[in-house]
Formats: structure tokens, C-alpha cells, sequence
């Protein structure tokens, strides 16, 4: 009988002790809500992207952040006349020889524009695209600044017996863009660039001795900005520094100023600078118009935007 009572009463605690454990349940699991409430980090909400660090994707011969929205197809005319310091002989360059070259881009998915150009020099063909690896954002969690890289190749067509191979005319040009949109009204960026060239000239100071006038590869940066006047007018500069020492015939640093107007499907850039080519490999290589001896030139770009 004794067994028996041990039994039922041990049986009784196992269902009673747990029953008086249920009003504390629920103060235990808040408990462990508030604790995990004080313990986990906010979490941040990822800000929107400025709009419109510049407003086009030139600024005068330099490729700016920007990206256009997808499916955008974009018209660019390029012009630049020559140098103004021959004087009213060619008219400050007007009547002068001029460089031209068109450029056609298309945005297919987001964040990527590819294009090609066509240049009078040497009548070149170029191939490019450029990529938004980061956006600036407002506020929030996010980038600071915009970066965008830019690549090109660009083939020289002209009939020439100075070419063996057809790899001899090629060049290529990279380029890392870094922008911010300071305020409203000013914008600034930096870029450098590396510029390659499959073939360049050569020269015997002696017998037996050949060396190259350039090397094959040159590096450089940029710099730029565009401060707003009004909605659809601001003053644009940049400014171009060779970093490569060549062995003959050093190319000379770009300045470059000018005004942009816009509407909403068109930018028109006209501006001074020292610039004459319109491959940007070629003008960081080439480049034999010394600013500070007043070889400028007057030039112009014309962007059309249209939205599919």
C-alpha cells in the first residue's frame, strides 16, 4: 500500500510542479524580447542615389560618373577647330582645320552604357562602355561618392603602309571615375587613367641603339567640376596631368573652361581648352598644345538623349 501512495504522490508532482511554472512563461520569453531588442543594431535603410551628379556623360573631353537611365539611346557631335593663336590669318582657328566625331551609346540594363564613335583623325573607330559601380546616395546607409569606370579601344583606319599588322592600330584607354555632388550647384570628380598603345614610333640616337620615343603604356589623371549658375546653365572646367616622362616630345597638360546649357533632352557644351584630339588615348599621349603659350582652341558638344 505504502508503494502504492509513493507513487501516486510522485506522479501528482510531476503533473502539478510544471502547471505552477506556467504563469512565468510569458514573463520569461518578454524578458528574453527585450534583451534581444537592446542587444541587436538598428537596422539602416539603404538611401536613394542623387540625381544628376552632371548633367551629361562629357564633361568637355573627359567622360564624367554619370550613366544614363536604361534604355537610353544617346547622339553625341564633337567639334573642335584649331588653335587661336595663328591670329585673323584662319580666323583664331575657325577657318583652320577642324576634328569632328560622332558617338552613338545605348544604356541596355542598368547601370551599363556601351557605345561606339567615329573620329575624323585618322579616321578612328572607337569602341567603349562604361559601368556605375557605386552611386552616391542622399542619406542614409550608402556610398559617399560615385565611382564608374570607362574603358575604350579604339582601331585607326586610315590607308597607311606604317602598320605590319593590324593589331599595330590599336590603343586602349582606362579609366576609373570617382565624382561627388558637393552641394546643389557644384560637383567635382576625379579620374585616373591608363592609356595604352600597341605600337608606338621609335629612333637611333647611335648605331646599334634603338629606343622608343613613348613608352607603350601612359598614365594620367584628371580632375573636373560643373557649378550651376541656373537650372539649366552652369560653367564647367577640367584639367588633364600626363604622369608618364617620355623620351621624346613630353605631351602637355589640358585646361579646359566652358559653359553647358541644357533641356531636357539635349546638352550643348562650349568651352576653350587645349584638347585637339578626341580619343582620350591619344590626346594624353599626344598632346603638343602648350596652354601656357596661349595654343588654344575652341570647341563644342552637342548631346541628343531619347528614351525607349
Amino acid at each position: 500500500m505504502s508503494n502504492y501512495l509513493f507513487s501516486y504522490k510522485k506522479i501528482l508532482r510531476g503533473l502539478v510542479l510544471p502547471l505552477l511554472w506556467l504563469p512565468m512563461i510569458p514573463q520569461a520569453v518578454s524578458a528574453q524580447a527585450a534583451d534581444s531588442t537592446v542587444t541587436e543594431a538598428p537596422v539602416k535603410k539603404w538611401g536613394k542615389p542623387v540625381r544628376n551628379t552632371f548633367e551629361s556623360i562629357w564633361l568637355i573631353d573627359a567622360q564624367t560618373v554619370e550613366v544614363p537611365v536604361k534604355k537610353t539611346f544617346e547622339m553625341d557631335f564633337r567639334h573642335r577647330f584649331g588653335v587661336v593663336n595663328n591670329g585673323y590669318k584662319d580666323f583664331y582657328g575657325l577657318f583652320s582645320s577642324a576634328n569632328i566625331g560622332l558617338n552613338a551609346s545605348y544604356v541596355p540594363v542598368k547601370n551599363l552604357l556601351i557605345g561606339v564613335a567615329l573620329t575624323k583623325y585618322d579616321m578612328t573607330w572607337e569602341g567603349y562602355l562604361k559601368y556605375a559601380i557605386l552611386r552616391q546616395v542622399r542619406s542614409g546607409a550608402g556610398s559617399p561618392v560615385s565611382v564608374t569606370y570607362y574603358g575604350n579601344l579604339a582601331i585607326e583606319s586610315r590607308q597607311s603602309d606604317t602598320y605590319n599588322y593590324f593589331s599595330d592600330r590599336m590603343s586602349y584607354f582606362h579609366q576609373l571615375i570617382i565624382g561627388r555632388k558637393i552641394t546643389e550647384r557644384l560637383s567635382l570628380q576625379v579620374a585616373p587613367g591608363w592609356a595604352h598603345f600597341n605600337v608606338v614610333n621609335g629612333y637611333n640616337p647611335y648605331p646599334g641603339k634603338f629606343l622608343k620615343e613613348k613608352p607603350n603604356d601612359h598614365f594620367a589623371l584628371s580632375v573636373g567640376g560643373r557649378f550651376k549658375l541656373k537650372d539649366a546653365m552652369a560653367v564647367i572646367a577640367n584639367y588633364d596631368q600626363p604622369l608618364t616622362t617620355d623620351n621624346v616630345g613630353n605631351a602637355h597638360p589640358n585646361l579646359s573652361l566652358g559653359l553647358e546649357m541644357s533641356t531636357s533632352g539635349h546638352t550643348f557644351q562650349f568651352f576653350v581648352g587645349n584638347y585637339s584630339y578626341l580619343t582620350p588615348q591619344r590626346n594624353l599621349v599626344f598632346n603638343q598644345n602648350d596652354f601656357t603659350k596661349k595654343q588654344f582652341l575652341i570647341g563644342f558638344n552637342i548631346t541628343r538623349l531619347w528614351n525607349y
